[in-house]
């Protein structure tokens, strides 16, 4: 049996970072466990090629959510990475922090040192940031490059200036003192090529030396003796492999995602009596928290027809195709080196929201009823607009006690009578930015959800049926105090009442942020890391 001084489980997001972090102390051996293969496949290094992974099993858990009370009965597609990089290999390439009062409000909660100030200095640390940009918010010198769209076109120029005819302001750095407003977005793409956490920390880690990957490691069971945590055991290769078991001298740390870190501690023992009882599983350390609270951002996408103009739905298809790629392999430039989506806009669904509540994205295409990544034949443009701060929540639970099946995940959108105010607004700003006085050259009719719907309860009823995930699932292992029964972690990211044991990635969010969730992992994987080296944490900013 292999010993190491750290076994981390997950090679995603936060895995590789933690490696990276970890491994520069050369005196300490790292071992990272990921389910999936290698980051091999040419799909997660072409930008476009997200669309090409979204349904591919072999690079991507593909779940499927249970249906919800408004989502019309549907199984809402969930994808995750299960490759080298995880989700940061087949998502958007999106780089969105969130607001200062989503980091505020977890310092609120009890969690030390996890306020905007605190956190700061982790983004910066991280980040490569090329382009413009205050350096009081922006780091230069960090591993993970981001840029912004270097792409123009005039569908989304319009659409920009259709925002501020609106009133919503242009920002050219949501990243930066403000996130409201609208722009191009920025995203985690460098030459034509994603970078994902892979490419960024874990590939680099791994030249130190003092690293050992094992992939195809589908891990299985937390081991104990006691309270504290020894190790792991896992199948090499799926169901019917043959099991391993690596030991951890100091640490073991969860970092599957908020799926896959609840499942394995309920697999384990660990989580709410009744479930783990109910699943034929003894319970090792009872924590009603685990895989509780889940939360996600959802999202309708209203599609408009255009005229007069070419959009990525034909220059995706036959002889433009063609073209697109010769560019991408001799430029790295054009619609393959391009995100899914291009403009941000972050606004209010009324006059009383603080900051804004919602977050608005475009593209010049549109994609087939039902089906995520797939586009249309004829042109259209799309808006998928959603609530930031959702307030419902819901589960990830075990079905049984086998580790191969997967885990019944219930987000429970649109829960709350909150929830749906705000959506409904979003669909009506959505509907008003598409058919704006700057849009108009190109805009032809609204397909979805359609002239016909006007009502509140027309629009809830289209978001019930139209609506997604965006892909980030947050908030079943929760940060908190102890005097928070539904608190899984501390604020260092302890499992509380073991020893030996953390968990690191989104789900210890305590409430979900106004935000696509890859750079806010990253940057707990990177705090995680100080407080598992026993570094003192850096200044805290000084911002206005």
């Amino acid at each position: 049996m292999e010993t190491f001084d750290y076994v981390i489980v997950g090679a995603g997001s936060a895995g590789c970072v933690l490696a990276n972090r970890l491994s520069e102390d050369r005196n300490v051996s790292i071992c990272v466990l990921e389910a999936g293969p290698a980051d091999w496949h040419p799909y997660i290094h072409i930008p476009a090629g997200f669309i090409k992974t979204f349904y591919n099993t072999r690079i991507n858990w593909c779940y499927a959510q249970e249906p919800g009370d408004y989502t019309n009965g549907r199984r809402i597609f969930s994808p995750r990475g299960k490759t080298l990089g995880g989700s940061s290999s087949i998502n958007g390439h999106i780089y969105n922090r969130g607001q200062r009062n989503d980091f505020d409000t977890w310092a609120q909660y009890g969690n030390r040192g996890w306020g905007y100030a605190d956190v700061l200095p982790y983004f910066k640390r991280m980040e490569r940031r090329i382009g413009n940009g205050d350096d009081t918010y922006h780091g230069r010198g960090g591993e993970l490059t981001v840029t912004d769209i270097d792409w123009r076109d005039p569908l989304c120029d319009a659409f920009i200036d259709g925002a501020v005819s609106l009133g919503i302001p242009r920002n050219p750095d949501y990243n930066g003192a403000m996130q409201e407003g609208v722009s191009y977005a920025q995203r985690t793409i460098h030459n034509g090529r994603r970078i994902s956490a892979a490419t960024a920390f874990l590939h680099p880690a791994l030249k130190r030396g003092n690293v050992t990957v094992r992939t195809h490691a589908h891990a299985t069971e937390i081991m104990f003796d006691g309270k504290r945590a020894t190790g792991i055991r896992y199948t090499v290769g799926g169901r019917g492999g043959e099991t391993k078991e690596v030991r951890a001298r100091k640490e073991v740390i969860l970092s599957g995602g908020s799926y896959n870190s609840p499942q394995l501690l309920q697999l384990s023992g660990i989580g709410p009596a009744e479930l783990l009882q109910s699943r034929g599983i003894a319970v090792r350390h009872a924590l009603p928290g685990v895989g509780e609270g889940l939360q996600d951002h959802y999202a309708p996408r209203s599609v408009a027809r255009v005229k007069n103009i070419k959009t990525i739905n034909q220059r995706a298809r036959g002889l433009n195709l063609a073209i697109e790629a010769l560019n991408w392999a001799v430029n790295r430039r054009g619609i393959l080196a391009l995100s899914p989506t291009l403009v941000y806009c972050f606004w209010h669904s009324g006059e009383t929201a603080e900051t804004s509540d919602l977050q608005l994205t475009f593209t010049p295409a549109s994609y087939m009823e039902g089906e995520q990544g797939k586009l249309e034949r004829e042109p259209g443009v799309s808006v998928a607009s959603w609530q930031q701060r959702p307030e419902a929540r819901g589960h990830v639970r075990i079905r049984s006690s086998d580790p191969f099946e997967p885990p019944a995940i219930q987000t429970n959108y649109l829960g709350h009578e909150l929830d749906r105010r705000v959506t409904i607004a979003g669909m009506r700003l959505a509907r008003r930015l598409l058919s704006s006085v700057p849009m108009q050259p190109y805009y032809d009719y609204e397909d979805f959800p359609g002239p016909n719907v006007q009502s509140d309860d027309e629009f809830l009823h289209a978001a019930t049926m139209r609506g997604q995930t965006t892909f980030h699932p947050g908030c079943t292992c929760r940060m908190g105090p102890s005097t928070d029964k539904m608190a899984v972690v501390d604020d260092t990211l302890r499992v509380h009442g073991l020893e030996a044991l953390r968990v690191v990635d989104a789900s210890i969010m305590p409430r979900m942020i106004s935000a696509n969730l890859n750079a806010s992992t990253l940057m707990i994987a990177d705090k995680a890391s100080d407080m598992i080296r026993g570094r003192p944490a850096p200044e805290a900013a000084t911002i206005a």
